[in-house]
């Protein structure tokens, strides 16, 4: 009851301000989460000294703060989501080269896009379906709040995107594969895996880490293309989303190559403006030995 309050009380009524006064909002709540919270503040400065070991101090410390200011915007753009039209949507957050996408809707063939928590991510859930021509799936990790996960997944789809978890993925892909049903797969591969025996090991970010080995899985078992996307901030609140291809050949590659091509590719992405990637998410809380490699 509480959530629904919440969220339909006063979320919503919210996210019918104009993106410039809830942006006003979020610097009294940055202030609040920052200053006087200090929301994570022990998990993003052990993040970004693990993964920068030689940057300065004084460097750290400023994309720390620039950080906060672009988390804080997240949740503005998040709240935003629930009431954002489509044409307000396609006018702030379009993909620059979607016909790499489409030559393979083309062809008949689904394909895997893999990306990151980086700049805005739940946008593009939001505006799959109508970036490509594909039926736009996105794969996240279940909420344990399950009526704000119902009401939220209501806004996330309304657009037509569909959102499956890690309990009927599987069902999912291989319906729609018998189904011959084209879809775009959007799955965020930098977050820590539910489960550490079923992931693949890598450096990343100067760490190991468990990597999420779900798109390779995929990719391999059905013989998707896959390709790799990243979310460009242009200014505040306006984004462009670049796609790269990592193969459309992925049961010629060897294993693992199709995750170690995305990493590649998020740490450049990471290093040119590290402020816009998710430090307040505990990456690294399972200790690897790297003897454990594959």
């Amino acid at each position: 009851m509480l959530t629904r309050i919440a969220i339909y009380g006063f979320l919503y009524p919210l996210s019918l301000l104009p993106l410039a006064l809830l942006y006003g909002i979020g610097r009294f709540i940055r202030f609040f989460v920052y200053t006087v919270f200090r929301y994570r503040i022990e998990v993003v400065r052990q993040n970004l000294s693990n993964s920068f070991p030689n940057m300065p101090e004084k460097e750290l410390k400023m994309i720390e703060r620039e950080y906060y200011r672009h988390l804080i915007n997240i949740f503005v753009e998040g709240v935003k989501l629930l009431t954002l039209s489509k044409k307000s949507l396609m006018k702030r957050y379009h993909c620059i080269n979607p016909d790499l996408v489409n030559a393979y809707y083309r062809q008949g063939k689904s394909v895997i896009l893999m990306s990151s928590h980086y700049n805005n991510w739940e946008w593009m859930v939001l505006s799959l379906s109508m970036q490509f021509k594909f039926h736009g799936i996105g794969v996240g990790k279940p909420n344990t709040n399950k009526v704000f996960e119902k009401i939220i997944n209501k806004a996330r789809t309304r657009y037509g995107t569909e959102v499956v978890f890690a309990d009927t993925v599987r069902d999912t892909v291989d319906n729609y594969d018998k189904q011959q049903k084209m879809c775009a797969y959007m799955l965020l591969c930098d977050q820590s895996p539910g489960n550490v025996k079923k992931s693949y090991i890598a450096m990343f970010m100067n760490q190991p880490s468990f990597m999420i080995y779900g798109a390779e899985y995929f990719a391999r078992k059905y013989n998707y293309p896959v390709l790799y996307y990243v979310v460009n901030q242009k200014k505040r609140g306006y984004y462009e989303i670049e796609i790269t291809k990592i193969t459309d050949t992925p049961q010629d590659t060897p294993y693992g190559s199709i995750i170690e091509d995305y990493i590649k590719y998020v740490q450049r992405d990471i290093t040119k403006q590290p402020q816009f990637w998710l430090w307040s998410h505990k990456r690294w809380k399972h200790h690897i030995d790297l003897t454990e490699k594959q």
